[in-house]
């Protein structure tokens, strides 16, 4: 089955060419079918790039998905047109009042600001409640995964002393967990981030890693009392994402080595080979199927039901 997206979206266009389902509004509404409801809080600032990125992902399923992208309410994007965000995005206050089978928290590059620094922290806080009433499942990706870390359990996030950057191999620590059928005992997932969470911290705060890497720390952690993931890298990001921000961060002038483990031999001249697709779409694959599996049929019984 489809994902669907309207038809203009450049999403659409992008994932047909490439094979994937989709389906225009037009036509998903003439289906009796019941679609998964999954939401994007897009907090990056290249949305277009972030929003077919995890479409791709959640468009790869045999189910109906029905995608929502939304923003934060008096955020204003500086990197994306605001007819784009005009025609395409619903702000949380405009949605806070539906109920969705899922909910993507991506993250953001604001990882040297304080949690209460960031501008729209207060309503952040109000979304990562409202999951707790109206959403049955929540997936929080880098900063986005910290933030909900900090809010529910207290878990602070760490500066590293060098940005953690490259293509990092992770092991399956939980080869049970119904989020990692599938999976190889370990794989390569790209890392870009300076800052870290720590497993004992997570732990202690009730989370059972899935994911780790003893270069990196963990990478995949499970709140199963929130219903929450917790992914602390990328599996979203494109072949030559990695490539893009080593660019940007060279032309400011950051102190950043080329990407670890990314370009054919360490070569910035040759083009990089996506190594995590695979494992990219078993994840999100997972993800969705547990959500299928659990969710209310009647929407407006999410968060008022045992599983």
């Amino acid at each position: 089955m489809p994902i669907t997206l309207p038809r203009d979206l450049p999403a659409y266009r992008v994932l047909s060419d490439e094979g994937v389902m989709v389906m225009g509004v037009d036509a998903a509404t003439r289906q009796d079918i019941r679609p998964l409801r999954i939401a994007l809080l897009n907090l990056m600032p290249m949305k277009i790039a972030t929003e077919t990125q995890f479409a791709r992902l959640i468009g790869a399923t045999p189910l109906q998905i029905d995608l929502t992208l939304v923003r934060m309410t008096e955020h204003v994007s500086r990197h994306t047109a605001p007819e784009h965000m005009e025609a395409f995005y619903r702000s949380f206050q405009d949605v806070k009042g539906e109920r969705f089978d899922g909910l993507i928290v991506t993250g953001a590059p604001i990882e040297h600001l304080p949690f209460a620094d960031v501008t729209y922290w207060d309503e952040l806080t109000e979304v990562m409640d409202w999951t707790q009433t109206n959403v049955h499942r929540t997936f929080g990706v880098c900063w986005g995964a910290m933030a909900m870390a900090w809010h529910f359990h207290g878990v602070p996030k760490h500066m590293l002393p060098a940005k953690a950057f490259g293509c990092y191999r992770v092991t399956v620590e939980r080869p049970a967990s119904p989020y990692l059928r599938g999976f190889s005992d370990d794989c390569v997932i790209p890392v870009s981030r300076w800052t870290e969470t720590r497993r004992d911290e997570l732990e202690d705060a009730g989370m059972e890693v899935l994911l780790a890497s003893d270069r990196t720390g963990p990478c995949l952690v499970e709140d199963a009392a929130r219903r929450c993931l917790h992914i602390f890298n990328h599996f979203e990001y494109d072949s030559d994402t990695l490539a893009r921000e080593y660019a940007r961060d060279v032309a400011e002038g950051a102190p950043v080595d080329p990407p670890l483990g990314y370009f054919p031999g360490d070569d910035p001249a040759k083009a990089p080979l996506n190594r995590w697709r695979s494992h990219a779409h078993l994840l999100f694959g997972n993800w969705i199927n547990q959500i299928y599996q659990t969710t209310p049929f009647d929407l407006d019984r999410i968060g008022r039901v045992q599983e």
